[in-house]
């Protein structure tokens, strides 16, 4: 696949099957994810993989439990609903979780993170595979319970929650606006 096409075919999946995603294809996304730049090449990231459905369930109730208590500030509330919701799983029930951390304390550590992140999304779609950065779990996993929970150091901040595994269905494309582009010569 061109970089192109998977940039432009990557989408946010939450519809997966229960097919695993073999060790080798995750290493093979693990090491797009290392090739992403980063500040001083400081490469500081660190991915804890979870592929325990009872695991992956765990740390969806207790994000969800953590996040619901926090609903009323900003939280849209179509989201607080789905929290509230105890069929609801936030990580879709995608076979494995795939969380991107770091133990650094550069200025740079989460952005560095996220660009291993955004690597790791293409080179999955790449691979036919469907991801999605799982946003409600980013609180709660920095917490010490879910630090303890990945068996990440306490000094260890968990920067991007993404669940990969084979889409059961791929959402539709979504338009584009154009760009605010400001030339300055």
């Amino acid at each position: 696949m061109q970089l192109m096409d998977a940039i432009r075919q990557r989408r946010a999946v939450r519809s997966y099957t229960s097919e695993p995603v073999s060790e080798v294809v995750m290493r093979t996304l693990i090491d797009a994810a290392i090739w992403a730049p980063s500040a001083t090449n400081e490469q500081p990231w660190m991915f804890t993989i979870v592929t325990r459905p009872d695991m992956i369930d765990s740390i969806s109730t207790a994000a969800k439990t953590y996040m619901h208590a926090r609903a009323g500030s900003g939280m849209p509330i179509r989201l607080a609903k789905q929290l509230a919701d105890p069929d609801f799983q936030i990580f879709h029930h995608a076979p494995a979780l795939v969380v991107i951390s770091t133990d650094s304390r550069t200025a740079w550590a989460i952005e560095d993170c996220a660009l291993a992140a955004q690597n790791f999304m293409l080179a999955a779609c790449a691979e036919g595979l469907g991801t999605c950065w799982i946003g409600l779990a980013q609180e709660w996993l920095s917490t010490p319970d879910g630090r303890q929970m990945l068996g990440l150091a306490p000094e260890c901040m968990p920067v991007a929650p993404i669940i990969v595994g084979h889409p059961a269905e791929v959402p539709a494309t979504v338009r584009r606006r154009e760009p605010q582009i400001r030339w300055l010569t």
